[in-house]
C-alpha cells in the first residue's frame, strides 16, 4: 500500500464493480461495507437545516448526547466532525513525526493518514510503545476485540513513552461486549474514535466523533472551526443518539441477521473467521469473489489474503436468498 498516495481501495465502489462485471444483473447487492442495512428512521428535517448556518448550541447539545451514548464524561471531551475519516490526520499530528505503529492488518486509512503528516508507519500484530499507536477495536476485518483492561495497560505504557494511543471504536456498538475506552480518556494520551454512520446505517450523512481529554478536545475543535458539522447531520444526530430504544432493538436485529449470514456462508463452504454484527470475514473457495460479482453481488476482497472475503449484512430475506443462490 502506498501510504503517501491516493486512498487505498475500500468497499462500496459500485462504479468499479460495474466496470469489472459489465454483464452483472442490476440492481447490485452491495455487501462490501460494514454499514448497517437497517438505517435509523430519522424524522423529516426542518427546512432551516439546509438554509441556515448551524447554531453553536446545537453542536454543544450533540456533543452532550453523544457523550452519554458513548460513555464519555461530558461534552467537553467530545469532538464532532463530518465523519471520523477527516479526524485522522489532525489526530496523527498531535505527536511530532516519529514512529506510528498500527495494529494490523486493519483499516488502511490509519496508516495512510499517519504517513501523510510525516510519521514512519509500521504495521504490527502486537502493541509496543510508539509515538503514535493505533488499535481498531473491534478490528476490521477480523473482529478481534481488545479488553478494556488490556487497553488501559497499553495506554499507560504509551504515556511513559510520551506517545499517543488512538483506539478506533467504529464498530463497538455492534460488538459482542462493550470494551470501550471512552471513560478513560481523562488519564491523558488517549483518543477514542466513534462512527455514527455505520451503526445507524447513515454513512452518507458524514458524522463522527473523537473522545479525548478536554485540552486535546479543545485543540481539535479549534482546528475545525465553527460549523464543522452540517445542519442536517446535527438534526439527525440529535434525534438518533437520544433514541436508546432504537439502538437496543437495532443491535438485536443485527446480531440475528449476522447469525443468518453465518449459516449461509457455512452451507457454501466459507469458513467464518471472525467479524462483528456488521460484517463477517470468511475464507471461501477459489473464484467466489468472481462468481458473486458475475451475479451482481459485491463483497470486500483483500489483495494480501486472496482466499478471504468480508461480507456485509444482507438487509432482508430476499437479499440473503440472493446471496445463497449465488454461492450455491
Amino acid at each position: 500500500m502506498d501510504t503517501h498516495g491516493a486512498p487505498p481501495p475500500h468497499g462500496g465502489n459500485l462504479t468499479a464493480a460495474r466496470r469489472r462485471f459489465p454483464a452483472a444483473p442490476e440492481p447490485w447487492l452491495d455487501l462490501s461495507t460494514g454499514i448497517s442495512p437497517f438505517a435509523y428512521p430519522h424524522p423529516p428535517l426542518p427546512p432551516d437545516a439546509f438554509t441556515r448556518l448551524p447554531e453553536p448550541d446545537a453542536e454543544v447539545r450533540l456533543r452532550a448526547i453523544a457523550a452519554l451514548r458513548y460513555g464519555a464524561a461530558d461534552a467537553g471531551q467530545m469532538v464532532a466532525a463530518p465523519g471520523t475519516q477527516i479526524l485522522l490526520p489532525p489526530i496523527a499530528q498531535l505527536r511530532p513525526p516519529g514512529r506510528a505503529c498500527v495494529i494490523g492488518p486493519t483499516y488502511a486509512e490509519h496508516a495512510r493518514a499517519a504517513a501523510l503528516v510525516g510519521h514512519s508507519v509500521v504495521e504490527a500484530r502486537e502493541p509496543k510503545p510508539c509515538e503514535l499507536l493505533t488499535i481498531v477495536n473491534p478490528n476490521n476485518p477480523d473482529g478481534r476485540l481488545w479488553s478494556r483492561e488490556s487497553l488501559r495497560e497499553i495506554a499507560a505504557a504509551q504515556r511513559l513513552h510520551g506517545g499517543l494511543l488512538v483506539v478506533d471504536e467504529a464498530f463497538m456498538e455492534a460488538a459482542d461486549s462493550d470494551e470501550s475506552l471512552a471513560s478513560d480518556v481523562d488519564q491523558g494520551g488517549i483518543v477514542v474514535l466513534r462512527s455514527f454512520g455505520k451503526f445507524h446505517g447513515l454513512a452518507g450523512l458524514r458524522l463522527g466523533f473523537a473522545i479525548t481529554d478536554p485540552d486535546t478536545a479543545t485543540r481539535l475543535r479549534a482546528l475545525f472551526g465553527p460549523w464543522a458539522v452540517s445542519g442536517p447531520a446535527l438534526a439527525v444526530g440529535l434525534a438518533a443518539l437520544a433514541d436508546a430504544a432504537w439502538a437496543e432493538a437495532a443491535r438485536a436485529r443485527l446480531f440475528h441477521a449476522a447469525l443468518a449470514l453465518d449459516a449461509v456462508l457455512h452451507d457454501a463452504r466459507c469458513a467464518v473467521l471472525g467479524g462483528t454484527a456488521l460484517f463477517r470475514l470468511a475464507a471461501c473457495p477459489p473464484g467466489t469473489f468472481e462468481r458473486l460479482g458475475a451475479a451482481g453481488i459485491l463483497v470486500r476482497r483483500f489483495e494480501a489474503f486472496p482466499d478471504r472475503l468480508r461480507f456485509g449484512i444482507p438487509a432482508d430475506v430476499a437479499a440473503l436468498a440472493r446471496l445463497r443462490d449465488a454461492l450455491a
